[in-house]
Formats: structure tokens, C-alpha cells, sequence
């Protein structure tokens, strides 16, 4: 079985390490220095590295960490991450530590953005690593993509197993569900969860991953053809389109600007 835990860096990403007891995969790494340390600390070997998309924080500890290395880095079709080994589209299939992962293609917050899904077998639970594109109560903002191009990455993900665990790159939970609570204020499930990752932050202890059923019940973005949230929208004379995507671009919009 594989094991998968936070390294933090910076202000709030997470940098996810995957490891088997010996060799360890990280997710993400933008920092080299808090990899190394954790790696030196549990005696573990690095054996590959997965990469979401090309933002600095996403890729800057590739040079330091494969220094003297010859491992595997998987990520996306794009030449300006040069030390990307295997580049990867939608369904392509790797083996991870032994596990296989699919490949999603999920473009909004960059245009080379893509995801990886493990279907649990080695880790008791499906997971995926979803970079900046699906948060924990939000999603990524639209740097490169278009409303429509994001709405269509996150109904892809919503495709996933209700139970699939939602490794995101970035500690914005809190932020986000206190936007979420301004979309949709009497959503109960909602507020309990708000309550949840409160406690969970003055505790110190992260509050991802999240399970893909609890930002299916609260995270607005995944959310857009919901009735409820819909309602919610008109009350507050936001809502002017009802297809899906226009949904989703109102609310896009709105959390920019929250």
C-alpha cells in the first residue's frame, strides 16, 4: 500500500509525497529544500516526480531535487518545463510506485493543466491529484482558460468516484468556504463544513484532502446547475444566464472580486 501526506511550502501550497516504506513520488515540488528534508528524515528514496502544470510554485525545486538524479518526471505537453521526461495527455496511463494513474486533461486555470487519478487499489481510496484546478471549496482562477474551457475541466472531475480523495496544491479552504457561504447561505451541509475546517485549522492540521462527494455538496464551482444554488444567485440578482457554463462564470467572477 502507498501512502500519501503533506509537505508544506511556501505560505500554503502542499507538496504531496507518495511513498511505499523505501521510494517516494512527489506532486508539485516548488520548493526543493522541505523535500529533501522530509526524504532525509523518513530515509526515503526519491523515484519520480509528477507535475501539474508550469506555475514556479509547481516546479521551481526540479532543478535542485533531480541534481544528481535520474528519475522519471512525469507532466503536461508544454516545452517551457524543460525537465519533464514524459509528457502526458488525456488518457494516458502511468505506473506510479507500482499503481497505475490516469491522466485527465482539466485546462482553466493554465492551458496545460492536467490531473492524475489513481482508482484506490493501492491506496484503500481513489485519489487524485488535482493541482490548482479543483480546491477544496473553490477552484483555481482563470489565468490562461476561458469560464466555459474550466467548467468543462470540473465536470470531468465530477465524473470521478463520489469517495475519490481531492489532493489540491493549496491550504485556501478556509477563504474559499467563506466565499461559498456568501453563494449559497442556507446550504447546511455547507456550513457544517465551514465549521469543520475552522476547527481543523485551529488545530493545526490540514483540511485537504477533501472527499470529491463533500465539494459536490459545497464547493459553488462544482455546483452550477443546481437548483438550489441557482436560487441562491436570483435572490441575490447575480444570476442572469442558467446554462451551466454562465453559472459558472458569474460566480468566477464574483469570487475574484470577493
Amino acid at each position: 500500500m502507498l501512502s500519501i501526506s503533506p509537505i508544506p511550502a511556501f505560505n500554503d501550497n502542499y507538496i504531496w509525497l507518495l511513498d511505499n516504506g523505501s521510494e517516494a513520488v512527489v506532486v508539485d515540488p516548488g520548493d526543493a529544500a522541505p523535500v529533501q528534508q522530509v526524504l532525509a528524515e523518513r530515509g526515503l528514496t526519491l523515484a519520480g516526480i509528477l507535475i501539474t502544470h508550469h506555475h514556479f510554485d509547481h516546479v521551481g525545486g526540479l532543478p535542485a531535487l533531480l541534481a544528481g538524479r535520474d528519475i522519471p518526471v512525469w507532466g503536461p505537453r508544454n516545452p517551457t518545463v524543460e525537465q519533464i521526461t514524459r509528457r502526458l495527455g488525456a488518457g494516458d496511463e502511468i505506473t506510479v510506485l507500482g499503481a497505475p494513474f490516469r491522466v485527465l486533461e482539466v485546462p482553466g486555470h493554465t492551458l496545460d493543466h492536467i490531473a492524475y487519478f489513481h482508482d484506490g487499489e493501492a491506496t484503500g481510496q481513489p485519489v487524485l491529484f488535482c493541482g490548482d484546478t479543483l480546491f477544496a471549496g473553490g477552484c483555481g482562477r482563470l489565468f490562461e482558460g476561458t469560464p466555459e474551457m474550466m467548467h468543462a475541466s470540473l465536470q470531468r472531475l465530477a465524473s470521478l468516484p463520489a469517495a475519490t480523495l481531492v489532493y489540491c496544491a493549496h491550504e485556501y479552504t478556509l477563504a474559499n468556504l467563506a466565499f461559498a457561504r456568501a453563494v449559497e447561505p442556507d446550504n447546511q451541509a455547507l456550513l457544517e463544513r465551514q465549521q469543520a475546517a475552522e476547527a481543523s485549522r485551529e488545530a493545526g492540521v490540514p483540511t485537504v484532502p477533501s472527499e470529491l462527494r463533500t465539494e459536490l455538496s459545497t464547493n459553488p464551482f462544482m455546483r452550477c446547475e443546481s437548483a438550489g444554488l441557482q436560487e441562491s444567485l436570483r435572490r441575490q440578482g447575480r444570476l442572469e444566464e442558467t446554462a451551466p457554463a454562465a453559472v459558472f462564470a458569474t460566480v468566477r467572477a464574483w469570487k475574484d472580486n470577493f
